[in-house]
């Protein structure tokens, strides 16, 4: 009988999305979680099924797999699954949500005698126009099946575009709220699912922050009015794992890119409207974050940087973390670290 169970619950897992990313936190002086793997595609796949069913969104999938066509990458082709992540710096508690990397943390208080864990979603965000803010709130309200009443706002963009909205859209498959809403302390903001998850991990929002119907279902069930929300964008993030200092880098928001591979005919196959900017707004050079992240990491135990790796893994900037330095037994030695 335990065989027939493990059978059906792994022929689920094959077919229905993965519902959290779920990790025990590492102990003190490590930093990631996770870990990179390859699956092989199937005959009916596309590379937005395969992030899906494996908890990542648009860009993480498509940035590992650069060479790899998102429509039909082709049976047995092997896809990257960058599903290892540095955390967030900052306090571990209640939801981190960092812009640049499209992904929500979820750190839930600990129970008695028991190991702390930290679920991880990916996210889609505000486009340029709508941005997401930035800051530190908390939830104050959860819905289920919630009635969407568009801004006027959003109401005079569409109208603009000749597609009018009701003043109120009731539950239901037309609502882009989804299912379940978790609105913020920031007024107008909120949590919620989706009609269009192909858009998930993408920046094209009016600003609220979009998640799978399947992890949003599973988040609300666990959270709690008053839960902490800190949102930052955070495009470099270095963190320690043992003896080794890893870097896991992201592009600007602000700089202009074309999604990867983007199309006419990738933007109507997703059903979702992408935001593009024209300008770059933020001219900071991506070595200073690295250089902030780095201090932050070393405050209190020494490490040393190799800079040519750094800059490898800073053009890059797939997402993917890196081995970037190392730990410093006797930092009184070091220039680097004086």
């Amino acid at each position: 009988m335990r065989r027939m169970n493990f059978l059906f619950a792994a022929l689920l897992a094959a077919v229905l999305p993965a519902q959290a990313d779920v990790y025990e936190l590492p102990p003190e002086g490590y930093d990631v979680i996770g870990a990179i793997t390859i699956v092989t595609a199937r005959y009916e796949d596309t590379l937005v099924d395969i992030a899906r069913r494996h908890g990542l969104g648009y860009q993480d999938i498509v940035r590992a797999n650069p060479d790899v066509n998102v429509w039909v990458p082709g049976e047995g082709t092997e896809i990257v699954l960058p599903t290892r992540f540095v955390l967030p710096p900052g306090p571990r508690k209640g939801l981190v949500l960092n812009l640049a990397e499209y992904r929500m943390y979820y750190f839930p208080e600990p129970r008695s005698g028991e190991p702390a864990y930290v679920y991880t979603y990916p996210m889609s965000i505000g486009r340029m126009d709508w941005e997401t803010p930035l800051g530190t709130t908390k939830i104050v309200a959860l819905a289920k099946d919630p009635a969407w009443y568009p801004p006027q706002s959003v109401r005079d963009e569409h109208a603009a575009d000749g597609d009018p909205l009701p003043r109120v859209v009731p539950p239901g498959p037309q609502n882009p709220l989804g299912t379940r809403a978790m609105r913020l302390g920031l007024p107008g903001y909120l949590i919620h699912g989706t009609n269009r998850p192909a858009g998930v991990g993408m920046r094209v929002s009016h600003g609220c922050v979009r998640m799978f119907p399947e992890d949003i279902e599973f988040l609300f069930d666990r959270i709690r009015v008053d839960t902490p929300v800190r949102i930052v964008n955070v495009p470099v993030k270095i963190g320690w794992n043992g003896e080794e200092l890893v870097a896991e880098v992201h592009p600007l928001l602000e700089t202009p890119q074309q999604l990867v591979g983007e199309t006419e005919e990738h933007l109507e196959r997703l059903d979702v409207e992408v935001e593009v900017p024209a300008v770059i707004v933020d001219t900071k050079d991506p070595l200073t974050y690295v250089t902030e992240q780095f201090i932050a990491a070393t405050s209190v135990r020494a490490g040393l940087l190799d800079w040519e790796r750094v800059e490898e893994v800073v053009i890059r900037a797939d997402g993917i973390p890196e081995t970037v330095g190392e730990s410093i037994k006797n930092a009184a030695t070091s220039a680097a670290f004086e």
